[in-house]
């Protein structure tokens, strides 16, 4: 095994990685994980409103 060997399967190693995050990130199943995140930045609005009503 040379050098040019190991580079080729240090690519194809890569590019595996690269193809599970990505899949990882885009499937199905993580959808709701992510609208839930999304929506995160949000909640501290509410309850800064609801604060305010009060006083």
């Amino acid at each position: 095994m040379d050098i040019g060997d190991l580079r080729g399967l240090s690519t194809v190693f890569c590019m595996a990685a690269f193809a599970a995050v990505v899949f990882w990130a885009y499937g199905p199943s993580r959808k709701s994980y992510f609208e839930k995140a999304a929506d995160l930045p949000f909640a501290d609005e509410e309850l800064a409103v609801d604060e305010d009503e009060v006083k």
